[in-house]
């Protein structure tokens, strides 16, 4: 097993934050597995960014709303074949609606995309780094799962299960040197902010007091420093990444 090659997994890793964690990661040395959906040309892109830059990485059509797909993924592409150093649960989905009009189905699809593919990506990597006694599981969830937010009751409820899954997590896998944590961006400069109206972004400003919204590399810091050897005695704990903006 030591001589596997370091890796690490980022779902979610085509383009924003998932983006910039997986070229993050890679700058630190490790081999870089990311998944994608349906954005092959920004996943390839990713990767050939990384190699060009000195890095090992490969893409991997994923959809971890399917844990069938999940588990095969790990099985056929992780476990025997490298070192899994670092999963970083990153991918996720929006579908915003008010209470009293949130439909059913988009309930359920935020919920298998955003808390039970983190979790089943979760379980199947805990099985391979059991085995190796030593591992990083970093979960992006979000200042919504803290405090709440019109209209995102279903992102929400999933962010916030996530820290939940989180904390047991970090509590069940400890004895194994597995460490467990979660970082909780803010507001970010992402496509899903990048299509906010100017009176809401000015109302989200006034509520941060650093008086910006962050990056998606302020982020990667974030999970790169709670994936390295510095945060070995980190564990259970939520990263907030939000220019002080507290609930």
């Amino acid at each position: 097993m030591s001589e596997l090659v370091p890796t690490a997994v980022v779902t979610g890793g085509s383009r924003g934050i998932g983006k910039a964690v997986a070229k993050t990661l890679a700058g630190r040395g490790f081999q870089i597995y990311l998944t994608y959906v349906s954005k092959a040309d920004e996943a390839g892109a990713v990767v050939e960014d990384i190699l060009a830059a000195g890095g090992k990485a490969r893409a991997f059509a994923l959809d971890v709303s399917r844990p069938e797909a999940v588990a095969a993924f790990f099985q056929e592409e992780i476990r025997d074949k490298v070192f899994l150093s670092v999963l970083v649960n990153n991918a996720g989905i929006a579908k915003d609606n008010l209470i009293l009009r949130l439909k059913d189905e988009d309930w359920d699809k935020v919920l298998n995309t955003d808390l039970r593919g983190p979790f089943v990506c979760m379980r199947e990597a805990a099985k391979i780094m059991t085995r190796q006694r030593l591992g990083r599981i970093v979960n992006l969830v979000s200042v919504v799962g803290q405090m709440g937010n019109p209209g995102q009751a279903n992102y929400s409820a999933a962010k916030a299960g996530l820290i939940g899954l989180t904390k047991t997590g970090a509590k069940e896998l400890a004895a194994r040197n597995i460490t467990v944590n979660a970082v909780a961006p803010g507001f970010v400069e992402t496509d899903m902010t990048g299509s906010l109206s100017e009176e809401t972004r000015r109302v989200y400003l006034e509520q941060i007091p650093l008086k910006r919204f962050g990056t998606a590399q302020d982020v990667a810091e974030a999970v790169a420093f709670l994936a390295s050897d510095k945060a070995a005695y980190i564990t259970g704990q939520v990263l907030s990444v939000n220019g002080g903006m507290y609930c």
